[in-house]
């Protein structure tokens, strides 16, 4: 297993349309085909769906909209006023959760739903995927797991969209995609438990390969009609699941960024953070480095979930 020291990490700053970008884990890493990540920094509900206008192209069918819908009256969600109109570009659609593993509110789902009413999720239909059940998908080539369980709803749906606010993380790091994806549709009874090993048992190493295990098991299953965007905006060092307790931003907000490729949203997403002007990241930087967060990123490129070299495209 490589090691990724600060070092590694992306020295260059973020450059103009079609102009690659890639970090110096390519040094451990054999080069590839480079993957996009497309930019916008017109953080609004226009920006979320331009952006998304070009990554669409497979988002086909029953369209599963994945975020985070927060704890209650949580400060730092991605505003539900931007959702709502997003939503209006993409037929079909439908916001998905899970019941959580943690003593909330939301792990339950009946006040999982007056959470999601105290947030002002009130304007589009919401499954929550694991109120009737579970199904197990399998993890190709995992080495901490066969298979783990989801919310049985997810196999209703043809795509999806993990429409991500990027932040810190207790346990994670950093929270993107990734998280976003494998923890959040993981199921409340079981998959949680899985990934977490119990409550918390797995930390550092461990629990970024079982999260990256959860999301090879979701990446196969939808293939190409899965699709990624990171909002990059009150970036706290804390997880949106720590309600009001949730440590104010210190970082500043950026812009979105979209891609079909997983490891390369993620990468450029912690690349910016690395690299923003007088260290304004350092908080950031702090919270992915004491939790070993950047073990996402290469156990992601092992399982080959994506590609670590990309170039960033402005639009």
């Amino acid at each position: 297993m490589e090691k990724i020291s600060r070092r590694d990490i992306l020295k260059a700053s973020i450059l103009t349309p079609a102009v690659a970008v890639c970090s110096n884990i390519d040094d451990v890493y054999a080069k590839e085909t480079t993957s996009t990540v497309y930019m916008t920094k017109d953080l609004s509900p226009e920006g979320l769906k331009k952006i998304y206008s070009y990554i669409n192209k497979n988002v086909t069918g029953k369209v599963a909209i994945k975020l985070h819908t927060g704890e209650p009256h949580g400060p730092n969600i991605i505003p539900p006023a931007w959702v709502k109109e997003f939503l209006t570009v993409i037929p079909n659609s439908t916001i998905v959760e899970c019941n959580v593993l943690y003593p909330s509110p939301r792990q339950h789902t009946d006040t999982h739903r007056e959470t999601l009413k105290t947030n002002g999720w009130t304007f589009a239909p919401i499954d929550i995927m694991d109120e009737d059940g579970e199904v197990n998908l399998p993890v190709k080539g995992g080495k901490h797991f066969k298979q783990i369980a989801f919310g049985k709803n997810i196999l209703n749906y043809d795509s999806m969209v993990v429409l991500t606010h990027f932040k810190g993380h207790t346990m994670g790091g950093f929270g993107g995609s990734l998280k976003n994806l494998s923890i959040g549709c993981a199921s409340g009874k079981t998959g949680k438990s899985q990934l977490h090993e119990g409550m918390w048992g797995a930390t550092g190493e461990k629990f970024m390969e079982n999260m990256v295990e959860g999301g090879k098991a979701l990446t196969d299953h939808f293939g190409k009609k899965i699709v990624y965007i990171n909002v990059l905006r009150r970036m706290s060092v804390s997880c949106d699941c720590e309600r009001i307790n949730a440590v104010e931003p210190t970082v500043p907000d950026y812009g979105i960024l979209a891609s079909t490729d997983i490891l390369a949203i993620d990468k450029a997403s912690v690349d910016i953070i690395y690299n923003m002007k007088n260290n304004k990241g350092k908080d950031l930087i702090e919270r992915i480095e004491s939790r070993s967060g950047l073990r996402q990123l290469t156990y992601m490129k092992e399982m080959k979930m994506g590609n670590n070299n990309y170039k960033i495209v402005e639009i």
